[in-house]
């Protein structure tokens, strides 16, 4: 199969979905009164995110067959991002309401029970993993938590584990992890854990490693220091509008964020994740040199602090 420049060499598999924000900045869920609909989930947010920086994306997403899953699928499209792969199923596109607070911290409250997203199938998958296979030059598998905590969802991201690493794809994960779609954290820990571990690029928040390392003073390089040992190559521990530290083998590479003025935190961590991999897909030795990973994650910090200048991901 020939590959045109316009094949993805980034899927991101996962959650597509719509973001209700408040029309007034600053507002909680209890106290806003009008919303904002905004196109959200995390795959989705990183899939545009490397997109509008020069990588060729795509997304595999299920969404429902109603208005907010052709807007989605739309809004998509207009963001230069393949949308072969997302399908509609007879299950309600997800809709999750964002509070914020003065700071533009996000409160989320997802409505629908067995929401649209979690519809995708390993064959789904697997034959968006398989045109990513087909791909030239590096190609990377990005997939998120939140698929993992139900099924058929989860055996659909392995399933694209498998096909990915059998064909030299990269794997990268953002553990992006919401409690309210786990029915207990111990498992949600556990789950998590046996996915992260198998790939090599991970991204996490400083919260979501004390999630993941209980007890740990030092919980983001902990977990960093054991996905190294099991195989990654690059974990990023975010930590807000105070920036990034990018672990490697080799070194610790700390990056500041620019001070901005924060109206919504929502896909901020999905923006460093999407401009991390941008980085990676233009040259994967990247996170090899300190000088070069010194800049890449510098202008990642930077494009996710500007992310929060605006409402919606």
């Amino acid at each position: 199969m020939t590959r045109s420049d316009s094949t993805p060499r980034l899927l991101c598999l996962g959650e597509l979905l719509v973001d209700m924000v408040p029309e007034r900045p600053g507002l909680s869920l209890r106290d806003a009164d009008t919303y904002v609909r905004a196109a959200g989930g995390a795959p989705a947010n990183v899939a545009v995110a490397a997109s509008r920086l020069g990588a060729t994306a795509g997304l595999a997403a299920s969404v429902g067959a109603d208005p907010f899953g052709t807007w989605l699928e739309g809004t998509l499209s207009g963001a230069g991002v393949d949308t072969t792969f997302v399908l509609s199923v007879h299950r309600p596109t997800a809709v999750a309401f964002v509070g914020l607070s003065a700071e533009g911290d996000r409160d989320f409250l997802f409505y629908g029970d067995a929401p649209a997203h979690f519809d995708i199938t390993p064959e789904h998958a697997t034959a968006a993993a398989t045109a990513l296979a087909r791909a030239g030059g590096t190609r990377v598998l990005h997939f998120g938590s939140v698929c993992l905590a139900r099924e058929p969802a989860r055996s659909a991201t392995a399933a694209a584990i498998d096909v990915a690493t059998a064909a030299g794809c990269l794997v990268s994960v953002d553990v992006n992890l919401r409690e309210s779609f786990w029915d207990d954290l111990e498992t949600a820990r556990d789950v998590i854990w046996s996915y992260v571990e198998r790939a090599n690029i991970v991204k996490l928040s400083a919260v979501e490693a004390a999630f993941l390392a209980p007890g740990e003073d030092h919980a983001g390089a902990a977990v960093a220091t054991r996905l190294l040992a099991k195989g990654a190559t690059l974990v990023v521990v975010s930590r807000g509008a105070t920036g990034a530290d990018a672990h490697t083998e080799e070194d610790v590479i700390t990056a500041s964020a620019p001070v901005v003025r924060a109206v919504d935190t929502t896909g901020a961590g999905d923006a460093l994740c999407g401009a991390v991999l941008a980085a990676t897909l233009e040259d994967p030795s990247v996170w090899s040199d300190p000088e070069r990973a010194q800049r890449a994650l510098t202008r990642a910090c930077a494009y996710a602090a500007l992310s929060t200048t605006a409402r919606g991901a």
